[in-house]
């Protein structure tokens, strides 16, 4: 089996064997997300580019329950296929695919029908522009829900085989493909919003039925069987991916609640200068969590073959791994974050672009301990940790990131949304180390 690497390579080299093609895949993603903003910003306008910060929250959301049922069902497999039960594995990948298919079809029917009603709820005060573009997003992403939430639950599926070079080129030819089509559609065919989601859709939709072929014929070891799972097998999955669901739920919700803030203080622009800094964020945040996340089905595995020594060791590297990611990505914000804000601008929107390259480098200081939480949250996952893992993201990525918005904007305003990042992943991090030193000692390893 493809996955026994995860037993038989040494901790180092199996955490650049995970870590490396998880990084590449996240950065190329993050670089499509930069490519699209550039599209979008530069080609269509500061009310597009609003429109879309505005959705994107709303369409993490319903990924997030791909992500709620996918994370746990990858764990529940890996660590039966540590214990070397193939065929109950495949079982647990057969329904959760039924299922994620049943909901996202749900979800794209609600999202179309209501699309209008919905946006209008989101942006009060946005611009009559913003809000058209906005509907318009959301629609087209509804009409293609059911392919793209498959893309992102096979994806996890992909790397519990063992198949993580197989995920990160299937991840670089969608976004590649995402990219052809934005220059054909939006820069020389000056097409507006609607091409900005069609393309993404598109892409990601070819990705899932490429995805949903490779799982057939016992190619690898996961595959297609029939039956069903039992009611405390799935709710067990349930639970062991809330902490991503809840962390996708609610990253999405402040969002929306950044939204108000900006608006309040920085009206349509300091929106617009939220998004600039998400899209460079992007890469950089999610190159700690490809990097965490890459390493999850190697814990779990690991964990279900009864190799804790393993666990600890590769854990140690997911931290170091960390402090060194966020480290010089603190310093590229800090001093390159003027020199890369520009591409998303028009020449002429001045005020966005100030607005925006100092948001970036107040809000480059969150890197000091924002890593904290993604890495011991993917590793409380990984031993099927629930409690603590959803303790880490509820409080982390809501609790206290509300409460430093409302105590910092009242004095600083604009300034007090930038640096409320900062407040709040500082105060979450000596949270979620106290949940992790009560855990019991043998799960515990010292960087």
């Amino acid at each position: 089996m493809d996955s026994e690497i995860f037993e038989k390579l040494p901790p180092t080299k199996l955490f650049f064997r995970l870590a490396i093609p998880s990084m590449i895949t996240m950065a190329f993603g993050a670089l499509y997300q930069i490519a699209d903003g550039l599209f979008v910003g530069r080609f269509i306008g500061e009310d597009a580019l609003a429109a879309v910060n505005l959705i994107m929250p709303i369409i993490m959301i319903v990924f997030g329950f791909a992500n709620l049922i996918a994370t746990g069902a990858s764990v529940r497999i890996s660590v039966l296929l540590g214990e070397k039960n193939r065929e109950e594995a495949s079982k647990v990948f057969t329904f959760t695919l039924k299922v994620i298919f049943l909901i996202s079809c749900i979800i794209g029917v609600t999202g179309y029908i209501f699309a209008e009603p919905f946006v209008h709820f989101l942006a009060p005060g946005a611009t009559e522009q913003a809000i058209e573009y906005g509907i318009t997003y959301t629609r087209v992403y509804a009409a293609f829900s059911p392919l793209m939430l498959i893309y992102h639950a096979t994806d996890n599926y992909l790397r519990a085989c063992g198949k993580e070079r197989l995920s990160m080129w299937l991840g670089i030819g969608t976004q590649a493909l995402n990219i052809v089509l934005d220059v054909i559609l939006i820069v020389f065919l000056g097409q507006g919003v609607w091409a900005a989601a069609f393309t993404s859709c598109i892409a990601m939709a070819l990705g899932s039925v490429i995805s949903l072929v490779l799982f057939r014929k016992k190619r690898m070891d996961l595959y297609y069987v029939k039956g069903k799972i039992e009611k405390a097998i799935f709710f067990r999955i349930l639970a062991n991916g809330s902490s991503e669901f809840f962390s996708s739920i609610s990253m999405s919700i402040m969002s929306i609640v950044f939204n108000f803030f900006l608006l309040k203080y920085g009206g349509t622009t300091g929106m617009a200068a939220f998004s600039v800094i998400m899209y460079v964020d992007g890469i950089i945040g999610m190159l700690v969590f490809g990097m965490a996340d890459s390493l999850q089905p190697a814990i779990s595995y690991c964990y279900g073959a009864g190799l804790m020594s393993k666990v600890k060791a590769i854990f140690r590297r997911i931290i170091i791994g960390a402090i060194v990611l966020s480290a010089a990505s603190l310093l590229f914000m800090m001093f390159l974050g003027q020199y890369v804000a520009p591409l998303f601008v028009k020449p002429e929107d001045t005020e966005l672009l100030a607005v925006s390259i100092i948001g970036m480098k107040l809000f480059s200081l969150s890197y000091l301990t924002g890593w904290v939480d993604m890495c011991f949250s993917s590793y409380f996952t990984a031993l099927e940790r629930p409690a603590r893992s959803m303790l880490t993201s509820f409080f982390g990525t809501l609790v206290f990131p509300i409460t430093a918005l409302f105590i910092l904007t009242p004095f600083l305003k604009l300034n007090g949304v930038w640096l409320s990042s900062l407040a709040s992943c500082t105060v979450s991090a000596i949270f979620t180390i106290m949940l992790y030193l009560t855990m019991d000692e043998k799960n515990r390893t010292t960087p």
